[in-house]
C-alpha cells in the first residue's frame, strides 16, 4: 500500500487574499528548532510505522521554498534513514516564482527533491495584483523555465474563474500553459473562503454558468492535449500524476508533520477492514513547536473513523478522481460492499440522470458528474 510522509512550512512572505491555508507572515524563523521538531515528530510516528514503505514525501506550505534547503535536506535524510522507502520515491516540494526562491531550486534538487509544483496561479500580471501574488508574470514564466532544467518532473497551478476572464482569456491562457510542454498542471476554480481577505471583501466568486462553461473547456482543450483531468483539478499525462495526492484521494495512509498537518493512520495497514484513525496538529506554529518539545508530537486530537465516517470520506475523495473507486479497494479498506452503502433507487436515479457509472469493478462519476459533484455527493451521503 502507498504512504506518504507530508510536511508542512507554515511561513510565507505574504498572505495571499484567497488562501484558507494555515500560513502565516514571520519576521524571524528558529531555523534549529523547526529543524530539531521536525526529527522529533517524525521519530515519535517511527514506532507504529516502522516497516511501512514511504513512497512519496511531500512538503506543502505556506511556501517551503522559504525554508532552507539544508533543513530539507536534512528532513529527507532522515526519513530515508529510518524508513524503507520506494526506489522510485516521489518527494515533492511547492514552490514559488519569485527571483529570491528560483535561486534555490538548484540547491532543493540537491537535497534530494525530484518533483517541483510551482504557483503561477496565471500569466497576467494585473490578476497577480488582484490575487496579491508576490511575484510576476515574467517571473512565473523563468520558474517554468528553470524547473524544467533542473527536475525530470514538474507541474504548475493556474487559478481561473477569477472576476471579469472571458471564456477566451481563458482559452488564451490555457494555450500559453501548453506551449511549455507540461505533463501535469493542476488548474482550480476560484472560490471564496471563509475566513480570507476576499470572503472579508466580499469578491464575487463566479456564477455557475460561467464556472461550468470555464471547467468544461478546460476539460476539452487538456484532452486534446493528452493531458486528461485524473482529479478534479488535476491533469496530467499517463504516469505523471502526483503519487502523494493519490494516497489522499484513494484513502491511503499517510503522516502529517507540522503545524496544522492532518494525517490518518490504519491499525493493521495488511488487514481487510482495519480501523483508521484521523490526527490533527495543533495550527498556531508557537503552540505547535511547544508542543512537540514537551511530548514528542504536536497532535491536538485522534479520532478513531467510524465505518460510517471512513466510508464517507472514501467517497468524498475517491469521487473527484476520474477513474472513481475501485470496488475492491473498498472493501480492502472497509471490510464492507460499496455496493450495500447506499438505497439502489438512489444509484439508479443518478445512473439514469447520467452523473454515475457503475461497473464489475468501479463506482465513478461521469464528466457531468464530476462538474456536479456536489450535488452528487449530497445524494450520496444523506
Amino acid at each position: 500500500m502507498p504512504f506518504g510522509i507530508y510536511i508542512h512550512w507554515p511561513f510565507c512572505e505574504s498572505k495571499c487574499p484567497y488562501c484558507d491555508f494555515n500560513s502565516h507572515v514571520a519576521s524571524e524563523i528558529d531555523v534549529v528548532a523547526w529543524r530539531d521538531a521536525y526529527l522529533k515528530e517524525l521519530d515519535y510516528y517511527l514506532a507504529e510505522t516502522r516497516g511501512r514503505t514511504v513512497t512519496s514525501v511531500f512538503f506543502g506550505g505556506g511556501t517551503p521554498t522559504l525554508m532552507p534547503p539544508e533543513l530539507m535536506a536534512t528532513v529527507i535524510s532522515h526519513i530515508k534513514t529510518n524508513w524503507v522507502v520506494a526506489d522510485d520515491l516521489e518527494i515533492t516540494a511547492e514552490a514559488n516564482p519569485s527571483s529570491a526562491e528560483i535561486a534555490v531550486f538548484e540547491r532543493f534538487s540537491a537535497a534530494g527533491v525530484n518533483r517541483l509544483s510551482i504557483g503561477v496561479q496565471s500569466f497576467r500580471d494585473e490578476d497577480l495584483v488582484f490575487l496579491g501574488r508576490p511575484h510576476t508574470a515574467a517571473s512565473g514564466r523563468s520558474a517554468i523555465d528553470s524547473a524544467s532544467k533542473l527536475f525530470d518532473r514538474w507541474s504548475f497551478d493556474l487559478i481561473y474563474a477569477r472576476p471579469g476572464q472571458s471564456v477566451e482569456d481563458w482559452r488564451l491562457e490555457l494555450g500559453e500553459a501548453l506551449d511549455y510542454g507540461p505533463t501535469h498542471l493542476s488548474l482550480y476554480q476560484l472560490t471564496i473562503e471563509p475566513g480570507t481577505d476576499f470572503h472579508r471583501q466580499r469578491v464575487a466568486a463566479a456564477d455557475e454558468d460561467a464556472g461550468s462553461a470555464l471547467f468544461e473547456l478546460t476539460q476539452e482543450i487538456l484532452e486534446d492535449a493528452r493531458l486528461p483531468g485524473y482529479e478534479i483539478s488535476n491533469h496530467a499525462a499517463t504516469g505523471e500524476e502526483c503519487r502523494h495526492n493519490l494516497v489522499y484521494w484513494q484513502g491511503g495512509d499517510y503522516l502529517g508533520i507540522g503545524p496544522g498537518a492532518h494525517g490518518r493512520l490504519t491499525a493493521s495497514a495488511a488487514e481487510i477492514g482495519s480501523t483508521t484513525e484521523t490526527i490533527q496538529a495543533f495550527r498556531n506554529p508557537a503552540q505547535w513547536l511547544t508542543q512537540v518539545n514537551n511530548t514528542g508530537s504536536g497532535v491536538q486530537k485522534r479520532h478513531k473513523l467510524s465505518s460510517i465516517e471512513r466510508r464517507d470520506e472514501l467517497i468524498l475523495m475517491g469521487l473527484r478522481l476520474r477513474n472513481g473507486i475501485s470496488l475492491e479497494h473498498f472493501e480492502n479498506l472497509t471490510g464492507g460492499s460499496l455496493r450495500e452503502q447506499f438505497a439502489p433507487e438512489t444509484i439508479s436515479r443518478l445512473v439514469e440522470g447520467g452523473f454515475l457509472e457503475v461497473t464489475d469493478t468501479r463506482l465513478k462519476a461521469t464528466p457531468a458528474g464530476r462538474l456536479r459533484l456536489n450535488a452528487v455527493l449530497g445524494a450520496l451521503l444523506v
